[in-house]
């Protein structure tokens, strides 16, 4: 199950960053449409998600440092939660630009506040997981000797 919830968690974050990388400033306006930060701290937050998206997705994946990207990654979605919830609340209209665009949405389009905020939820608690369990037995820190910490786990919790 902690294989599972590293490769979907680490997936979706590669996937996000990925889909943002290649066009910085539509991560800037997505992030700017929530109208939480103050513009400079929100540009700075715009061209850093990216990347930190993709490093945290690909530690998980790999399973490498598993326990600190696992709380990093689910304090992204907590944060995510927290902003479309803020937009929602507030009577934004506005795409999440979790894969990408984002900003305001056009005439006829209608948010997805609630299944994005599920989605994000879902992922907060694979994070939670993750820092829970072990990494498994597929996963560098276990292969590297680095999993340890707390208690002794069975081969099947190692999964």
């Amino acid at each position: 199950m902690t294989l599972a919830a590293r490769l979907i968690l680490g997936g979706v974050l590669i996937a996000a960053g990925g889909l943002k990388i290649g066009n910085p400033s539509d991560s800037v306006v997505a992030v700017k449409a929530y109208q939480l930060l103050p513009d400079t701290i929100a540009t700075t937050v715009g061209y850093g998600l990216p990347i930190l998206e993709i490093v945290v997705g690909v530690l998980l994946v790999v399973g490498l440092m598993t326990r600190v990207a696992a709380v990093v990654g689910g304090l992204l979605m907590f944060a995510f939660v927290f902003g479309i919830a803020w937009a929602w609340a507030h009577g934004l209209r506005i795409d999440c630009g979790c894969f990408g665009g984002g900003g305001q949405l056009g005439a006829g389009q209608q948010p997805a506040y609630l299944l994005d905020i599920l989605r994000d939820f879902g992922l907060v608690v694979c994070g939670a997981w993750i820092v829970w369990l072990p990494p498994g037995r597929f996963a560098l820190d276990s292969a590297l000797g680095l999993a340890g910490g707390g208690r002794a786990y069975t081969q099947e919790e190692m999964g």
